[in-house]
């Protein structure tokens, strides 16, 4: 059981090693290669993680199989802390997630999304203009509006009130249902006089690469779309943590056993 314990460890942080690797390649790679703003943003995060992987995994390894007992030590205080850390994200997704529905209309396929609808923390994310503004610039090279136009361009207006859109395509790629402008294609509407009982009817233009990125309803399009992205990640996060707690507590029988071959 005291070979066990500590052999199991070392070949969990073997893959665990094995595995940051090419996290911390891809990492560097982004940071060297990336093209637009969207992706640099990725590259740090990525080369912190694969770091910290990477040598949480090597002081478990030498700590176990070596038996060095003061590397298995700083291996369980990190690991304690990732399960805390994980732990506290869990709850706060959940916890900010609980808001926020798209609104279902009449003779419509699709929803229509509302900023006030969700969290406060999330609203806070849209609401700097300088952080939409590079949201903006990823969801522009992204093609979610030009894929959407393509995939859409031949429907009829019946056909296209009767479509499924995601959020992203409901709230940034057509104009608002309250507008009541023209349809002529998926990123083309004839507009109605004013006034407009909502803002985003003025922000509207088929200019493809304005379209409504700037509306309130794209922001809201992309809180759901945020929302529904941290509850699958906080799910998948629970069973995350039970691997780390399970590994965790080979890791204890493993310090403890190194304590006690220290003694004899």
């Amino acid at each position: 059981m005291v070979q066990c314990s500590n052999n199991l460890l070392g070949i969990l942080n073997f893959f665990t090693f094995l595995l940051s690797i090419p996290i911390l390649s891809a990492g560097i790679w982004l940071g060297k290669n990336a093209a637009t703003e969207c992706e640099r943003f990725l590259d740090k995060p990525i080369v912190v993680i694969g770091i910290f992987l990477m040598f949480v995994s090597i002081a478990g390894l030498v700590g176990a199989c070596c038996r060095v007992s003061c590397l298995l030590w700083l291996y369980l205080c990190a690991m304690f802390l990732l399960i805390l850390l994980g732990f506290c994200f869990t709850i706060f997704a959940f916890a900010v997630t609980n808001r926020g529905a798209g609104e279902v209309l009449s003779d419509r396929g699709y929803k229509e999304y509302r900023v006030g609808d969700y969290s406060n923390w999330l609203q806070k994310r849209v609401g700097d203009a300088k952080n939409w503004d590079r949201i903006k610039s990823c969801l522009v090279y992204s093609n979610v509006c030009s894929t959407y136009s393509s995939r859409y361009a031949s429907v009829s207006v019946d056909e296209f009130y009767k479509t499924n859109l995601n959020a992203l395509q409901s709230g940034c790629c057509k104009p608002s249902n309250d507008c009541n402008f023209t349809y002529v294609g998926p990123t083309n509407w004839t507009k109605t006089t004013g006034p407009y009982t909502n803002e985003d009817c003025n922000v509207w233009d088929n200019k493809p690469g304005t379209l409504c990125y700037n509306c309130q309803a794209c922001k809201a399009g992309l809180l759901d779309n945020l929302k529904n992205s941290w509850k699958k990640v906080a799910k998948v996060n629970i069973v995350f943590l039970v691997f780390l707690i399970i590994v965790y507590s080979v890791g204890c029988c493993a310090f403890r056993n190194n304590r006690k071959r220290s003694y004899y």
